[in-house]
């Protein structure tokens, strides 16, 4: 018998929940693979929260955010659409005010916003874990629960107000211009600008520089993965290296390779994977490449303004203007969010968690540490000052036993009440102009063409063509295995996963929107990016070659 259901009140249950919505959206840029019991508890839990509060603070005209339910590890995603057409007129008057703060000075509001989550990371890394009292322990798990409540509120008041703007300026283009962000010249309106992402792999690359600078470029190309670590610690100049490189960890390095998870090591547990950053910058040599192409990038958008702009009424100008340099804050946003919000609160959550599971297995609750990722916060609560008196074991086996069965069976795309299909679906979701399941989450449907007769389809994500071996990468921590003149081929990318961008000519990934993480980071890299093709890791084999024609929105399997 089940003690807890995983996310109590919030699992999907069909006969309740097609009462309330037709369709459910499986989210499979975040949930795939299936989430720990825990961190679908948090996701599920807060993100569903913070949805429906950055919906309301801005008053949007069409939507009130999203309802969410877990099942099978998964997270399933509805839109709260606004049915009047009174309420609308309403709330449309009250956002036209709520957007200001971030047309006026978006960079001061996002900036204060930085500054407090960071305030709040101080204060839970400030308590030693391992030297505390079960209370103290468990107020730090509790107050990274509301830290946990606090970013989704600053994340999706800040997504909702950039990327509605982004909509809005889009709509704009297409009226005005004649192009939306399917076209390579919007492409290039929005492209070119720096970010902390950005920033965190160009000192990744500077520390790729020292490494040869110092003689340790032989150590790191001839070592594995998990040898340079310690091979560094061998010699005096390696040891300073690492001092510096941890320094770096500790400022930076709280993520994890997959940014919708704690059940990885950090970056600042295991520098492994930011090590092995380093050596494919050695491997590719060269300077920071980045830097040359936004150069060449800048260029592209100073003219594309020009050129948009020679299109818009002059009375108009003024305005498209303003919308457009707060759109040009998208690209900005969706990278430096995920640094300072989601990988960030992830790794604390995940820090948090680990000291009461160290705690939990000393005392006998539960066998190992990690295993506190298969319980939820109420159990953890059960035992979290009295650890020695419970044994949780039961509840861990039986989760764990579950979560590994659906590692088996992926979750379906969607859940469809009867009578109701996918073009319907997709109907609500552009009826909702709801941005993030547009731009981020869900994204468009791809166009089957026969006449083309490639191998997938899917949507462009960044323009261009490109050929070559694909690299099919399921799992991060075989990021190691990308080499240059690649295409990767992933189910989605995160900031993690930046710096191989530079070595690869392409690529293809099975979920993903204009505003996702491969799109972005394809635009400012100039290589092409395939999304929504679904089945790509599924069809595609690393090694074989492909073509991917991004510009068509298709992907040829060359040697099949």
């Amino acid at each position: 018998m089940k003690v807890y259901d995983v996310v109590p009140g919030l699992e999907f249950e069909p006969e309740r929940d097609f009462a309330q919505s037709p369709a459910w959206f499986l989210d499979g840029t975040h949930s795939v693979p299936p989430w720990t019991p825990m961190f679908g508890w948090f996701w599920i839990n807060f993100c569903r929260h913070g949805m429906q509060y950055g919906a309301e603070k801005l008053s949007l005209p069409t939507v009130k955010g999203w309802d969410w339910r877990f099942h099978r590890g998964g997270g399933y995603l509805t839109l709260l659409l606004v049915r009047s057409e009174e309420e609308k007129q309403r709330r449309e008057t009250e956002f036209r005010k709520a957007i200001l703060p971030f047309i006026d000075n978006y960079d001061e509001l996002w900036g204060g916003y930085v500054k407090e989550i960071l305030g709040r990371y101080e204060k839970l890394k400030a308590l030693d874990l391992d030297k505390a009292s079960s209370t103290d322990l468990l107020d730090n798990f509790e107050e990274t629960i509301n830290t946990c409540r606090r970013m989704w509120e600053i994340h999706m008041y800040m997504m909702y107000g950039t990327y509605t703007a982004y909509i809005l300026f889009e709509n704009l283009c297409r009226d005005l211009a004649g192009i939306d962000d399917t076209s390579p010249l919007f492409h290039n309106l929005v492209s070119g600008f720096d970010n902390k992402v950005f920033q965190v792999d160009r000192l990744l690359w500077e520390f790729s520089k020292r490494a040869r600078e110092d003689g340790l470029a032989e150590l790191f190309l001839g070592s594995k993965p998990a040898e340079i670590q310690g091979r560094l610690q061998e010699s005096t100049k390696g040891k300073k290296f690492m001092k510096d490189f941890m320094a770096f960890m500790n400022e930076d390095g709280w993520r994890m390779q997959r940014m919708s998870e704690m059940n990885m090591p950090t970056w600042v547990e295991d520098p492994t994977p930011a090590l092995v950053n380093v050596k494919q910058f050695l491997q590719k040599g060269g300077g920071f490449n980045l830097d040359a192409e936004r150069s060449k990038i800048t260029e592209q958008r100073k003219k594309a303004e020009k050129e948009v702009l020679a299109k818009v009424p002059q009375e108009q100008r003024g305005w498209f203007g303003r919308l457009m340099l707060l759109a040009q804050k998208s690209g900005v946003f969706s990278e430096e969010h995920d640094h300072y919000l989601d990988l960030y609160t992830h790794a604390m959550m995940r820090r948090s968690a680990l000291g009461l599971g160290r705690r939990f297995a000393q005392k006998g609750t539960l066998n190992d540490a990690e295993d506190i990722f298969f319980l939820i916060p109420d159990e953890v609560r059960r035992a979290g000052i009295n650890p020695d008196q419970f044994d949780l074991r039961y509840i861990v086996d039986r989760r764990k036993a579950d979560w590994q069965e659906w590692q088996k069976t992926p979750n379906p795309p969607a859940f469809l009440k009867e009578g109701f299909d996918m073009d319907m679906a997709m109907g609500v979701l552009v009826q909702s102009m709801d941005p993030i399941a547009l731009k981020v989450v869900v994204g468009a449907m791809p166009q089957v063409r026969p006449e083309l007769k490639a191998d997938l389809y899917g949507t462009c994500g960044s323009p261009g063509v490109a050929e070559g071996p694909a690299r099919v990468i399921l799992n991060e921590d075989e990021l190691h295995l990308v080499e240059e003149g690649d295409i990767l081929v992933a189910a989605s990318t995160s900031p993690s996963w930046t710096p191989v961008f530079s070595m690869i000519k392409g690529v293809v990934v099975d979920r993903g929107a204009s505003l996702s993480h491969a799109a972005i980071v394809g635009r400012e890299y100039g290589i092409p990016v395939v999304m929504n093709v679904f089945e790509g890791t599924a069809k595609i084999k690393s090694g074989q070659r492909i073509k991917v024609d991004a510009n068509l929105g298709v992907v040829f399997i060359l040697n099949k």
